[in-house]
């Protein structure tokens, strides 16, 4: 029997660039793996997690990346200055990986038959015929049942979390003996998520490989992995047992990391506090259009006869899956998009406006996007984004819109010197404080938060959340916080909307809810958001 680990990292160094220039980004990282074992590796972003992984099969950028110091040895062969012939032998047969995002790693020109099947014809020299059978066998596996009808789709044609079976798919085609996942979960709706951890168990055993999950999220590594390793700026801080490092961390960084997830609860409401949105029977439709001249054949009801309320200074939690209205909602509610039904605002229906009578509106009116990056022009310094609002309202003169620009990064907790920098010079919490700020220097009255945290790790996300509930303190400002996060939720929200392929299916006090759902889909997505299950309808921790 041989005892010997599957994968050996040693004292592994990656630098980025040369000279004076050079980024130390890993620095002395070990670690092993053995056949059937879950590593996970965790950390904020530019901890090092990804680079590691990429190093394993050599994928970062020659000669720009180089490795100074250290060994990667997989069944005792070393990979690091590994031929070229050696790596494509290994890479997507013995050792396979799945990206975070899906839809940037899937090539857009591709159906999924042929992506999934070029690692078939590269690495088993299958026959057309033969592969189509392996992929329509691989797309079961992953849960893909109309495995059939998807063979001729595009990756826009799938959901997020089909894309991300698709990944698993083409990683799993060859049955490879080491599955490395980066952050596979990271962009996907809480059950989907659910489904793919439950997923990757399932395969795991019956494969019987490896896996090293990498994530910034402790709830999933307490789910999946039995060892963890903590990374910190390029270095392995604590690694062991999962168990005994969340339990007794003995360093300060991983004690930081376990604290950091959001937390608290909003500032009760003030018991004089004025409605100021009422949203009545609310619908929205898009229509399906096919054939030559693009006739309308059908539609997708996204949102159905929606209504609620909300007051100042008040955060309505608005949860559900990918595709069951949430965005939709919002951005009607904006009038963004066509939709039909009654939506008052300081007692004017939104609805009825003319575009001309609703510019005005828009001030008080004000939306924070779930990509900053995507959201912010990357022509435009941080103080023309932030001031375009300003401008495009004439409010101010120059000098006063530069005050106000100012002004609106310190209350975000940015300096104000950074104006003059451009959004790819930010982090990606920076930038979405950036996005906070061009919204609330209008000093809008209702602030529509487009899932403004998924993209973070959760130290950031606590950081936002703190800062989101000062502001609405300090400006009585409402919010409508859109998430697939129930803990952000949770930490932000006064009441709450559970959404379910366009209808609202519960509605109450958010504290209500977490303790006491009433809908069967709501005690299933909060079964599957934080770990907890429902007894006689009430929900406890497993």
């Amino acid at each position: 029997m041989n005892d010997k680990p599957l994968l050996e990292v040693t004292n592994l160094a990656v630098r980025f660039g040369r000279g004076a220039a050079a980024v130390d980004a890993v620095r002395g990282v070990s670690f092993t793996l053995n056949r059937g074992e879950t590593l996970a590796l965790v950390g904020e972003s530019g901890s090092g997690k990804s680079v590691t992984a990429l190093s394993i099969l050599q994928l970062l950028p020659y000669p720009f990346a180089s490795h100074p110091s250290g060994s990667i040895r997989f069944e005792g062969h070393e990979l690091v200055g590994a031929s070229v012939k050696t790596l494509r032998q290994i890479r997507g047969n013995r050792i396979a990986m799945i990206f975070q995002e899906p839809m940037t790693s899937l090539n857009p020109l591709h159906t999924v038959e042929r992506q999934i099947a070029e690692t078939l014809y590269i690495h088993k020299h299958l026959s057309r015929r033969a592969a189509r059978a392996r992929v329509l066998e691989l797309l079961d596996l992953v849960g893909i049942s109309d495995g059939e009808q998807r063979l001729g789709s595009y990756p826009h044609q799938l959901s997020g979390g089909q894309r991300q079976r698709v990944m698993i798919a083409m990683a799993l085609a060859n049955e490879p003996d080491i599955l490395i996942a980066d952050e596979p979960t990271t962009a996907v709706d809480v059950t989907i998520q659910a489904q793919l951890l439950k997923l990757l168990g399932e395969l795991q055993q019956r494969l019987g490989m490896a896996m090293l999950f990498i994530t910034h999220d402790l709830n999933i590594v307490r789910k999946i992995a039995p060892r963890v390793g903590v990374m910190q700026k390029g270095e392995i801080v604590e690694i062991g047992p999962t168990s005994q490092i969340l339990k007794t961390p003995t360093h300060a960084y991983t004690r930081r990391l376990i604290t950091a997830e959001p937390g608290g609860a909003p500032e009760p409401l003030s018991p004089g506090a004025q409605e100021i949105v009422q949203v009545k029977n609310l619908n929205v439709r898009f229509p399906i259009h096919k054939g030559i001249f693009n006739r309308v054949t059908d539609q997708i009801v996204a949102v159905k006869n929606a209504s609620f309320t909300l007051k100042s200074g008040e955060t309505l939690g608005i949860v559900g899956e990918s595709g069951s209205g949430k965005t939709s909602l919002g951005l009607a509610l904006l009038r963004l998009i066509p939709a039909t039904g009654e939506t008052f605002f300081d007692g004017y229906n939104l609805m009825t406006l003319s575009a001309s009578e609703m510019r005005p509106m828009r001030r008080h009116l004000q939306i924070v996007f779930q990509d900053p990056y995507g959201s912010l022009s990357p022509r435009m310094s941080i103080g023309q984004i932030i001031a375009e609002g300003l401008v495009a309202h004439k409010i101010g003169n120059r000098d006063e819109r530069e005050a106000s620009v100012i002004e609106a990064l310190r209350e975000v907790e940015l300096d104000p010197e950074t104006r003059h920098r451009y959004p790819h010079e930010f982090s990606g919490g920076q930038r979405q404080r950036v996005a906070i700020a061009r919204a609330l220097v209008l000093k809008p009255r209702m602030v529509v938060l487009d899932e403004p945290t998924s993209a973070l790790d959760v130290s950031i996300q606590k950081q936002i959340v703190e800062l989101l509930r000062g502001l609405q303190q300090r400006h009585n400002m409402a919010y409508i916080f859109i998430s697939h996060d129930l803990r952000v939720v949770r930490a932000m929200s006064h009441h709450m909307l559970v959404m379910r392929r366009g209808e609202i299916v519960e509605q109450g006090a958010a504290g209500d809810i977490f303790i006491k759902p009433q809908h069967p889909y709501t005690q299933a997505l909060l079964a599957a958001a934080i770990d907890l299950k429902a007894v006689d309808g009430n929900i406890v921790r497993q």
